[in-house]
């Protein structure tokens, strides 16, 4: 759904259903700041803007799955390869003067884990951007958010369209497909494709399971990325 802003806008947000997109346009950056203090971290939305369009995303259970288990890998990975990894999950980020916000799926610090250090409240205008954020497509299309994560600065993107997962990595302004990731080198597309659409059959835990027997052959080929094999 598409219109001009309305003038109750925190009412309209709250009436959207699961799995629903609404599309604002001649929003200014302070409706769109008082939208996010409003709503607060309210986690089934999503919400971007960019230059003036405001975009709010509802998330739906199936959805959220998917976003956890992405959480729960790469934190079995941290603590099994002992790489410092900071979760960010769905933090908001935003450039005022680029007139840019957008909230990912998830999103981790990896290369800038030490810049970032214990910090909680992340400033966008001098903190870098996460290396790494997370789009999971099961009702929207999110490729349309990708601009404002290139003017954000933001290295890498996994997008997940319950297919696949494809990873980007930011070359002179644009996105560009990778086989794999920058941040974690042993982790490839077909790899991250693998136990994700495993989940689909099988529940978390098992696929948690098969992830751990795969990152202990990887700690024995000296970190080397394998194909996942099946139990």
């Amino acid at each position: 759904m598409s219109t001009q802003a309305p003038a109750n806008l925190e009412e309209l947000v709250e009436q959207l259903p699961p799995g629903s997109t609404l599309t604002l346009h001649d929003v200014t950056w302070e409706e769109y700041e008082e939208l996010l203090e409003a709503v607060g971290e309210a986690p089934s939305l999503r919400i971007s803007y960019d230059e003036g369009t405001l975009k709010v995303m509802t998330t739906s259970a199936r959805h959220e799955s998917y976003v956890r288990l992405i959480e729960r890998l790469v934190d079995r990975l941290s603590a099994t390869l002992r790489i410092k990894i900071l979760f960010f999950g769905s933090a908001t980020m935003k450039k005022k003067r680029k007139k840019k916000g957008n909230e990912p799926d998830a999103c981790f610090y990896i290369q800038s884990a030490d810049l970032i250090g214990s910090k909680i409240d992340i400033d966008f205008d001098t903190d870098p951007p996460p290396d790494v954020v997370v789009e999971i497509d099961v009702h929207h299309d999110s490729t349309s958010n990708f601009p404002i994560y290139a003017a954000l600065g933001v290295p890498e993107i996994w997008h997940y369209d319950q297919r696949a997962l494809t990873i980007y990595l930011l070359q002179r302004g644009q996105y560009l497909m990778a086989q794999a990731s920058l941040a974690l080198p042993m982790l490839t597309s077909n790899a991250l494709t693998e136990f994700l659409n495993q989940s689909q059959q099988e529940d978390q835990y098992e696929v948690l399971l098969a992830f751990e027997r795969w990152l202990r052959s990887l700690k024995k080929t000296g970190g080397r990325s394998l194909s996942p094999k099946r139990k």
